[in-house]
């Protein structure tokens, strides 16, 4: 069956590219096919197959032909995203790394509830009712040992998240645009300093449990003086301030790099990918 013009539209993720191949049928006449890449979204593109000439389509033919698209696909429409893209793509896949982190948050809340009622418990009890104190202190402590389990999830979410987000700095450097390459690199740094506001709050998080392990050891304590105890909730209440300060520390900068990132997304015109795209 002879062929003059065959056009067809194939979806294919790679970005935009343009390629000629020639070849001749069985007869010895010239066929050229046209492979060419029109980008669509971040995600996709529309690859053009058009095959222009006269011909008899034996199989050995139709596979050849198969076998130009697909190599011209590959060769031609395989170019590299733009460095605001590949930033795009980095930030994203950092942000997943942080899943782990963010499954920690509920758990850790309802665990410092419970906590709470256990102190308020113990201190209403008096001093007859020392087996319950002791049976609660230890509950207490048990609460703290899991919470303890739940912050390490947290900093090992973010540290592979760290890891991941240092791949910009290559493509940082590649960004032709100075006005987008001063954005990227002030979310750069504010990124940088809310992985670091993260590790303080950590630190001074993972303390105050120390401290309140501490405090219900002393619960068991039958001899416990009051001074005691006292000095022994005036260093928690302190680490507590410390822990919100740090707390309200990480939490701006999360603010702050999203409003920067959004911006960057927006001057280079990079369109996001929807809930369902990203699936």
């Amino acid at each position: 069956m002879p062929i003059h013009k065959d056009l067809r539209q194939v979806i294919y993720s790679r970005d935009t590219g343009h390629i000629y191949k020639f070849l001749s049928d069985a007869k010895g006449q010239d066929i050229r096919i046209d492979v060419s890449c029109q980008k669509q979204t971040n995600s996709s593109i529309v690859v053009y197959i058009e095959i222009r000439g006269s011909l008899t389509m034996s199989k050995f033919f139709k596979w050849t032909v198969l076998c130009l698209v697909l190599g011209g696909i590959l060769s031609g429409c395989t170019a590299k995203d733009s460095p605001e893209e590949q930033i795009y793509q980095i930030l994203e896949a950092a942000v997943k790394k942080e899943k782990t982190f963010e499954e920690q948050q509920q758990p850790i809340a309802e665990l410092e509830n419970k906590e709470k009622e256990y102190y308020t418990t113990i201190l209403k009890l008096g001093l007859r009712e020392f087996d319950q104190i002791v049976k609660l202190s230890n509950e207490a402590i048990n609460n703290i040992e899991k919470r303890k389990e739940l912050i390490e999830k947290e900093r090992e979410s973010m540290l592979a998240s760290h890891e991941k987000f240092k791949q910009i700095d290559d493509k940082i450097k590649n960004i032709e645009d100075q006005h987008l390459k001063k954005e990227a690199e002030k979310l750069k740094v504010t990124m940088i300093e809310r992985y670091e506001a993260h590790e303080k709050l950590y630190t001074f998080y993972k303390k105050s449990l120390d401290l309140d392990k501490a405090l219900y050891t002393l619960f068991q304590k039958e001899n416990l003086k009051m001074d005691e105890l006292e000095a022994q909730i005036e260093k928690i209440n302190q680490s507590y301030q410390t822990v919100i300060e740090a707390n309200d520390a990480f939490n701006n900068k999360t603010n702050q790099y999203n409003e920067e990132k959004q911006k960057f997304y927006k001057d280079a015109e990079i369109e996001i990918a929807t809930t369902d795209e990203a699936k």
